[in-house]
């Protein structure tokens, strides 16, 4: 049994029945003597036992001297978490550290049945345990009674303002008694913490236990450069180099989630997804499958995974870079726990380097640069795997004689050796193909106002007189479809698997391109390619034998000198006609000689029936038929006889200005809507 000053005996007594031997140094700082009634800022690396800890600090308030608890009613603490599983993962562990002391522990948790809850509170709790927005419900609908609550605790309290938690933590906090204690905790302490402290707590000691310096000394941080279209290849292939025991891969979004979830999924892992739009039962159950085997992946959101603890994680993957430093620490801060070790790895894409570096250099973490493992690296750790595993090296019992005799008598040892061989891989995924890259360049620093090369993302290419050996390759596609390198060669890296430096000139053509490609790299360029050597949009790529005859090329545009003197020979531009002006430019009122001449006036006949309809009014072009209120159809004249019209015909009246539509059709009678039509158009 641990035996220190301050601590209670119920809780000594559950701690070593739970197995301590010594603790944490945040732990040890829970237990001075000044700290049993002021108020406290902690501040503590992830894993380091906060639960523990705060569970050490509340046990001289709740207990006051005494070995057991009495009959439960009006809560005596408040734990508040920033998320359903925190909350529930912090439950668990206050249950069998004050098992001992016959607490009641209810929860009060978004996502469960809020009747069951409210029943569990008219039956009486010790301690409360919840989120911020369930615990101001019940305490808005007068389920949950405030007025004996001595402690309240706010565990990652720098998630819960990040969050959006704040209004919520200052009306439960302002609905609890003055003279409660306060605690806070938190892996860091932003200024927003510090304020929020500074309103609600009192004389608060500051906590700053000697671990938080070291951050996380037992993870090893690994960044790992890919391009952007080997990211998950470079998740798989981690996945299969490691083969931690559990793991745990962060994703930005939920889409990213469901994504990487079907990928895996179908690459033979085991993985079960958490993030916020999976019901609480739906999370749980993930949980429940980490923790008792059945599942070894976990996809997760920040948000959903923040402050879990799974036994045994080994490994923490970043599949999206996190936003920022403290999202990075609590990512990283799922492994590492309990004096285990732990890898975290960062998928790094080359265009996201500066963002990585700047992410690693606020957390204060310094990682090993390097590539992902390639499929040859992750082939070779199986077979160390398999070498090292205990069941080669255990002896053969007398229940398993007959079958070795049987076996041995009917097959060799190499075949014997292959089987287990290929059963020891047949539920592994196979690694994939990956890029790699210069990531190890050396980095010269950047002077004010001079950009610094990017080692990784863009290495210095090589000299064209120092490219090497080559191959060249026919893509089809050239000017006439606006071709241009700068959308050439991330296309050919993406689809070719290979980098920029592995591609060397470029020689746009009319119809086609020319690219040269390395001779180490061309092999991984035409596998990745596959059969029909396509790239996007149907581009096709052909491989070429030797080098192409630019000079020669049937395809290539012809140079303005062998024009010669073609110009000279054409034949100077003609007009219509001699002495014609070029009718191209026209001024406003300028008249032209060339115009074409008017059209040929009515005959001396249609001109004495003109005027037999006008009298002496000069006759009009019939062009002009429209002009003067004359209205469409033909020529007056035209009505007459033997010029259209009917024996008796009148012919057409000169109308006077002003006059209005001939609409009707009777002498005498007056303009109007006709029958069975509305008058006017509707408004």
């Amino acid at each position: 049994m641990i035996e220190k000053d301050g601590l209670a005996p119920p809780i000594a007594a559950a701690l070593a029945k739970r197995g301590y031997e010594s603790l944490t140094p945040v732990q040890e700082a829970m237990l001075d003597p000044e700290l049993t009634t002021r108020d406290a800022l902690v501040s503590a690396q992830t894993g380091s036992g906060k639960t523990v800890a705060f569970g050490i600090a509340l046990a001289a308030n709740l207990l006051e001297g005494k070995d057991r608890f009495g009959r439960a009613g009006a809560p005596l603490a408040l734990c508040i978490a920033p998320t359903r599983e925190l909350a529930l993962q912090v439950k668990r562990e206050l249950d069998w550290l004050y098992a001992e002391a016959g607490a009641e522990i209810a929860s009060c948790v978004g996502g469960m049945d809020p009747r069951t809850e409210r029943r569990a509170l008219e039956r009486g709790a010790h301690i409360i345990v919840g989120t911020p927005g369930r615990l101001r419900d019940h305490i808005t609908r007068r389920a949950l009674d405030l007025s004996e609550i001595r402690a309240v605790v706010l565990d990652e309290a720098d998630e819960m303002l990040d969050l959006g938690f704040r209004e919520d933590l200052e009306f439960i906090l302002k609905a609890s008694p003055d003279e409660r204690r306060t605690l806070m905790f938190s892996a860091t302490v932003p200024r927003a913490i510090a304020d929020l402290a500074r309103n609600f707590q009192r004389d608060a000691m500051r906590i700053q236990t000697a671990a938080e310096q070291r951050q996380h000394v037992d993870i090893e941080y690994r960044a790992l450069v890919s391009v952007p279209s080997d990211k998950e290849n470079a998740i798989v292939n981690v996945l299969r180099y490691y083969e931690a025991r559990n793991a745990i891969v962060f994703c930005s979004t939920r889409a990213n989630v469901n994504h990487l979830t079907s990928r895996l999924s179908n690459r033979g892992f085991s993985v079960v997804a958490l993030s916020g739009e999976l019901s609480q039962n739906e999370r749980t159950h993930a949980l429940q499958a980490m923790r008792d085997g059945r599942a070894r992946v976990c996809i997760a959101t920040d948000v959903a995974a923040r402050g879990i603890d799974l036994p045994g994680l080994e490994l923490v993957i970043h599949a999206d870079l996190p936003t920022n430093s403290e999202t990075l620490l609590h990512r990283s801060g799922r492994t590492g726990r309990a004096g285990n070790k732990g890898i975290s790895a960062l998928i790094v894409p080359v265009n996201q380097r500066r963002k990585a570096e700047r992410l690693l250099g606020g957390a204060k973490v310094q990682p090993n640069w390097d590539n992902p493992p390639s499929a040859d690296q992750v082939l070779a750790r199986d077979q160390e795997r398999m070498l090292a595993e205990t069941v080669l090296a255990d002896a053969i019992t007398e229940d398993e004689r007959e079958t070795v005799a049987a076996l041995t008598e009917r097959y060799s040892a190499e075949q014997l050796a292959a089987a287990f061989a290929r059963l020891y891989t047949v539920n592994r995924s196979a690694p994939e193909d990956i890029a790699q890259l210069n990531v190890q360049a050396e980095r010269k620093p950047r002077e004010r106002g001079e950009r610094e090369p990017f080692s990784g993302e863009r290495a210095e290419p090589r000299p064209r007189d120092q490219f090497g050996p080559s191959r060249w390759f026919s893509v089809s596609v050239g000017r006439r479809q606006s071709a241009e390198p700068r959308w050439l060669i991330p296309m050919l890296c993406r689809h070719g698997k290979i980098s920029k430096n592995d591609i060397g000139a470029i020689k746009l053509q009319p119809e086609e391109s020319f690219v040269e490609i390395s001779e180490e790299s061309v092999d991984r360029f035409v596998s990745a390619l596959g059969p029909n050597k396509t790239l996007e949009r149907g581009i096709l790529v052909k491989e070429l034998d030797g080098v192409p005859d630019f000079s020669t090329s049937p395809k290539a545009p012809k140079r303005r000198d062998d024009w010669g003197d073609k110009r000279e020979e054409r034949a100077p531009r003609k007009f219509a006609k001699d002495g014609d002006k070029p009718r191209a430019f026209k001024k406003d009122g300028d008249r032209f000689e060339d115009r074409k001449p008017a059209k040929a006036k009515p005959s001396d006949d249609l001109r004495a029936a003109d005027n037999e309809v006008w009298g002496d009014a000069p006759a009009k072009p019939m062009k002009r038929r429209f002009e003067d209120g004359a209205g469409p159809g033909k020529h007056p004249a035209a009505r007459t006889e033997g010029r259209g019209g009917k024996p008796g015909d009148k012919p057409f009246t000169r109308k006077a200005d002003g006059d209005k539509p001939r609409s009707f059709k009777k002498d005498g009678a007056k303009p109007g809507p006709k029958k069975g039509k509305p008058a006017g158009r509707p408004r």
